[in-house]
C-alpha cells in the first residue's frame, strides 16, 4: 500500500489535523481538504475552530502543494457536480451549513456570504442551537437529487444530543441557493431501538452518518453508533419522500462502527466497500475502550459487503509498525476518519494519522495519503467464502 505524508503537524503546537476529503478533478489532478482542531489551532471570533487547507497533486499523490486556506470552513467534503468543484460542510465548529464553489480547481472559493451564495441552513451563535455538525462523508446522486447526512447537537450534548437528519437539493439547480435545498425530519438514537442484553451505554448516540443507495433501490443513512463499551454496531435509518423524512430501519453488527466509517458502492461489482478502524476482541482492547470510552483506532481495515448488512474484513491496511506492544499502540496510534474513492481499478484514500509523536489516538499529527492497488481481487476472494 503506497502512503505519502500530505501534510504534517508538530504536536509540540497542540494543533491537530482532521477531516480529510478527497477527490480527483474533471482536469486529472488530486484535491484535497483537511481542518484543524485542539487548543493550539486557529479560531474565529466566536473562539470556535473553523480553518480549512487545500492540497492540489499534479502526480497522482506522490507530492502535494498547498493552494489555500478557507476559513469558516469546518468538517467539509469535497464533490464534483456538473464539472464545478464543491466544499459542502459547515462554518466551524458546531455551526451554519454551507456550501462553497470553485470554478477553478480548487485556487479560489466562493463565500457564502448568505442564502443566495452559499450559507444554506443557519446555526445558532456559539453553542446555541441549532449546533449542526457533519463529517467528510459521502456525498450521494439519486433520482436526481444530491443528498447528504448531518446532525444537529442539540442540547449541546456530544453523544446523546446529536440528531440526524439529511440534506438535499436537485442536481442540476443553484447548489448556493438555499430555496434549492431541504432538510428531512431530525431523528435522535432511542436505547429502545437496541438489545437490553448490551447493557448501559455511555454518551450513547448516532451521528457521521453514510448516505448510500440499498441493493433494493431504497436511500440509507447508515450512521456510526457510539455505543461504549459495546463496539461495532451501526444504525440504519431509511430516508424516504425525496429526502422529507427519515426513520428507523434496524441496527447492524458494523465492524468499526464505534468510529467513523465511509461507505461507497462500486459503480462496476454494485457492491459496497467501506474503510474502517478493527476492533477486535482482545483483553487490551476491551479495557481501553472501558478506560477512554474511545473506538480503538490503531489498526485501518478494508471491508465488504453485497448488502449493507453483513461485512467481510477483506485486508488490514494500516497498523502500527513500530514495535509498540498492543497497549501502547491502543494509546498512542490513530489511523482514522479515512476519506477515499474508486480510481479504476484501485482506491485513493486520506487518512486522519496519530502516529510516531502523536500524544494520543485522537491527536492526530499527520494527513497521510494512500493508494490500494487491484482493490476488487481482494473483494472478491471473500466474498465468495462461505459465512
Amino acid at each position: 500500500m503506497h502512503l505519502t505524508s500530505l501534510r504534517t503537524q508538530d504536536p509540540a503546537t497542540k494543533t491537530y489535523l482532521g477531516s480529510p476529503s478527497l477527490l480527483r478533478l474533471p482536469t486529472g489532478e488530486l484535491l484535497a481538504t483537511h481542518d484543524y482542531f485542539g487548543a493550539g489551532c486557529p479560531r474565529n471570533h466566536e473562539n470556535e475552530e473553523h480553518l480549512s487547507s487545500v492540497y492540489r497533486s499534479h502526480d497522482d499523490g506522490h507530492t502535494w502543494q498547498n493552494v489555500t486556506h478557507v476559513a469558516g470552513a469546518y468538517w467539509s467534503t469535497l464533490f464534483v457536480q456538473n464539472g464545478v468543484v464543491y466544499l459542502l460542510g459547515t462554518s466551524q465548529q458546531y455551526g451554519s451549513i454551507v456550501i462553497r464553489r470553485s470554478d477553478d480547481g480548487g485556487n479560489t472559493w466562493t463565500h457564502p456570504a448568505d442564502e443566495a451564495h452559499g450559507l444554506l441552513f443557519r446555526g445558532g451563535a456559539y453553542r446555541n442551537p441549532p449546533n449542526y455538525h457533519c463529517a467528510p462523508t459521502p456525498i450521494v446522486l439519486h433520482q436526481g437529487r444530491i443528498y447528504k447526512a448531518f446532525e444537529d447537537c442539540t442540547p449541546f450534548q456530544w453523544g446523546t444530543g446529536f440528531q440526524s437528519f439529511v440534506i438535499s437539493a436537485a442536481m442540476d439547480d443553484d447548489l448556493l441557493n438555499a430555496a434549492n435545498w431541504r432538510m428531512s425530519n431530525k431523528i435522535r438514537f432511542d436505547r429502545g431501538w437496541v438489545p437490553s442484553e448490551w447493557g448501559e451505554l455511555k454518551r450513547a448516540g448516532m451521528f457521521e452518518g453514510n448516505v448510500v443507495v440499498a441493493p433494493s433501490g431504497e436511500l440509507w443513512n447508515v450512521l456510526r453508533l457510539h455505543s461504549s463499551p459495546v463496539p461495532n454496531k451501526a444504525i440504519i435509518l431509511r430516508i424516504e419522500a425525496g429526502g422529507l423524512s427519515q426513520r428507523f430501519m434496524q441496527w447492524v453488527e458494523m465492524p468499526g462502527g464505534f468510529c467513523k466509517f465511509t461507505i461507497r458502492r462500486d459503480p462496476f461489482t454494485q457492491n459496497y466497500v467501506m474503510l474502517g478502524n478493527t476492533v477486535p476482541d482482545l483483553p487490551e482492547v476491551n479495557q481501553f475502550i472501558q478506560e477512554y470510552d474511545l473506538c480503538p483506532r490503531n489498526r485501518l481495515s478494508l471491508y465488504a459487503s453485497a448488502d449493507l448488512l453483513t461485512w467481510r474484513h477483506c485486508l488490514t491496511l494500516l497498523s502500527d509498525d513500530l514495535g509498540l506492544p498492543e497497549a501502547e499502540a491502543l494509546r498512542h496510534t490513530g489511523f482514522q476518519y479515512a476519506d477515499w474513492f474508486f480510481d479504476g481499478d484501485d482506491l485513493l484514500a486520506l487518512v486522519r494519522t496519530a502516529y510516531n509523536g502523536a500524544p494520543n489516538p485522537h491527536d492526530s499529527n499527520m494527513i497521510t495519503f494512500h493508494k490500494i492497488s487491484h482493490f476488487r481481487r481482494l473483494i472478491e476472494d471473500q466474498l465468495l467464502r462461505p459465512v
